[in-house]
């Protein structure tokens, strides 16, 4: 196994638990305490979108029972509203409160800090771009890996 391969497997872990980090400190910066970095980036995959609970799941971000307990938690904090569907009873509509906007927008005013910050030590839109297709690129090939069992 190449050197490469190995350490972007370790750093795809350390990266999303860094980032994390960046979230529980800026939920800390804020004063929130209701809800984790694990709920509050949740919300922030959400943001504007008219969701269906099961299109988290299918979108591959979350698994079943993880993303049921949040999507709780983040309802009894008043972050967001869930309510069946009318059409198909079986879904449930997930629908972001003024409270849960106002945390996305802070959110999303910390990405641009962040990513203003990238750009001032070289970390430049070609460059990420490089990165972005080389990580679709292994998440393809790991997902049809996992989807038939072979590569």
């Amino acid at each position: 196994m190449s050197q490469s391969y190995q350490t972007i497997v370790g750093m795809i872990e350390r990266l999303h638990r860094h980032f994390l980090d960046v979230l529980r400190v800026e939920l800390r910066r804020l004063g929130i305490t209701d809800i984790n970095p694990v709920q509050a980036l949740l919300l922030a995959n959400i943001g504007d979108d008219d969701v269906v609970m099961r299109d988290l799941k299918d979108r591959g971000y979350y698994h079943g029972s993880n993303v049921s307990y949040t999507i709780r938690k983040l309802a009894e904090a008043g972050y967001l509203t869930q309510a069946r569907d009318p059409f198909d009873r079986r879904a449930v509509r997930l629908e972001i409160t003024a409270k849960g906007r106002e945390l996305c927008q802070h959110i999303s005013q910390l990405q641009g800090h962040l990513m203003e910050t990238m750009e001032r030590h070289g970390l430049c839109e070609p460059k990420l771009a490089e990165a972005v297709d080389s990580l679709e690129r292994l998440e393809r090939l790991w997902a049809d890996y996992v989807r038939y069992g072979r590569l």
